[in-house]
């Protein structure tokens, strides 16, 4: 297992890890402590939950997953923690017979079918950007969550890659945080993308899904999340273009980068 400080190692998820110590165009880093990223918190132990609680004074989670997905899931131990909000903002649409992890492999249209036969960059890019397409509520009100000064705020779906990978990104870039590091944090899920895997196989509601997909579908290439920020770029102005045409304002961008950077 990795040494570095940014990656939280947990018995219960693999994927968990810190947004501190980024860089940010104007020189300045993003905080430890303040933004968290992971993969689904069902397993979480006693003492994962301990060291999220105390350690990272651990106060909002926001879970992107679907209400399918939550029900067949169950209740996670974070949910029973009174000192924990837990906000639920899905990204949709959804594919999969469960989940979306897999979005594409319920089709039955003839575009869903020519959709599948795209190469996986262009799958996912088609998918991140119906993510904002579709959802431009979810991703607004859970960077808004973020901003809240009652400690950290935990953000996470089922791998903790496409989903929370988007939301992440669009928080950083908000935050002015480069674009080399943005697309880096990306990439990082590739070093525990094994485990993510085996973890998710191992359940009835991820299982069917992540098989119906061939395997170079799951891999984060950092391309594709280069090439979704250039097309907001291109087309919004950027990530602070693109949330101000769903309600964002100079007051939220302002509260964002107080709360993550030093």
């Amino acid at each position: 297992m990795s040494g570095d400080i940014r990656w939280i190692e947990l018995d219960g998820a693999v994927n968990a890890r810190d947004l501190g110590g980024l860089p940010t165009a104007d020189g300045r880093t993003t905080r430890y402590g303040r933004v968290l990223r992971s993969d689904n918190l069902q397993d979480l132990s006693v003492a994962d939950v301990r060291l999220l609680c105390d350690d990272y004074e651990l106060k909002n989670i926001v879970d992107l997953r679907s209400s399918n997905e939550i029900r067949l899931e169950g209740p996670g131990p974070l949910n029973r923690v009174p000192s924990v909000t837990v906000h639920q903002l899905p990204l949709l649409p959804e594919g999969g017979h469960r989940t979306d992890v897999a979005a594409d492999t319920t089709a039955n249209t003839a575009a869903d079918t020519a959709a599948r036969a795209l190469p996986a960059q262009e799958r996912s890019i088609g998918h991140y950007l119906g993510y904002l397409r579709d959802r431009g509520d979810s991703v607004v009100a859970a960077l808004r969550v973020m901003t809240r000064t009652d400690g950290s705020t935990l953000v996470h779906c089922a791998a903790g890659k496409d989903r929370t990978g988007v939301v992440c990104a669009l928080a950083l870039e908000t935050a002015g945080v480069t674009r080399e590091a943005i697309v880096a944090d990306y990439a990082r899920t590739a070093e525990r993308l094994d485990a993510v895997l085996a973890r998710l196989r191992g359940t009835s509601t991820y299982a069917k899904d992540l098989d119906g997909l061939p395997a170079d579908a799951h891999r984060p290439d950092p391309t594709i999340m280069e090439k979704v920020l250039t097309r907001l770029e291109e087309e919004s102005g950027g990530a602070v273009g693109w949330l101000t045409t769903h309600g964002w304002t100079d007051e939220d961008t302002e509260a964002l980068q107080d709360r993550l950077l030093i």
